[in-house]
């Protein structure tokens, strides 16, 4: 079963992320605390939203797909990002990944999102095949550019005064 994320999932949802970094060998990048989580998908303005999917018969969560609103200024129509999709181990194989990005191309069917994308790590073959079967494209034409820490501050401080600036600014 796939339905929304509530609240009380949000436990479940933190470990669930822990060990998807783990499986991509980045433990110590994911810091999202419980709170932060909470306030991202049910605070007052959520950043994202969040899908679970369940055992049949257990109703126990066995994965989650996070995912937010983006804007295309090419189509100008709004598009989906899935940020995290993630089945654990002892599940795959049963059709929850599937599932969860059915759900995912519905909700932008919906909503009339024109582009659903997200990322994949290059090493990761498994799921890279399991793209593939459903007919994903992958963008070998563009690269993804990370700006943080240091960098980002050291570019920050050279930022000039922005007029009228916006409450998102």
């Amino acid at each position: 079963m796939i339905r929304a994320a509530t609240v009380n999932d949000v436990a479940e949802i933190r470990a669930m992320i822990r060990e998807l970094a783990e499986y991509e060998r980045a433990v110590e990048q994911a810091r999202a605390t419980e709170e932060q989580l909470r306030e991202a998908l049910f605070g007052e303005l959520p950043a994202a939203f969040a899908l679970i999917a369940e055992d049949d018969e257990t109703g126990k969560a066995v994965g989650y797909a996070l995912w937010f609103p983006r804007f295309s200024t090419w189509t100008g129509t709004r598009g989906m990002h899935l940020e995290d999709l993630y089945v654990r181990p002892h599940a795959r194989g049963g059709g929850h990944g599937k599932a969860l990005l059915a759900s995912l191309a519905a909700i932008c069917e919906r909503h009339g999102y024109e582009r659903f994308e997200w990322w994949v790590l290059a090493w990761n073959e498994p799921t890279i095949d399991f793209y593939k079967s459903l007919g994903v494209e992958f963008l070998d034409e563009w690269t993804v550019c990370r700006l943080s820490g240091e960098p980002l501050q050291d570019l920050a401080a050279h930022a000039p005064a922005v007029r009228n600036q916006s409450p998102a600014l």
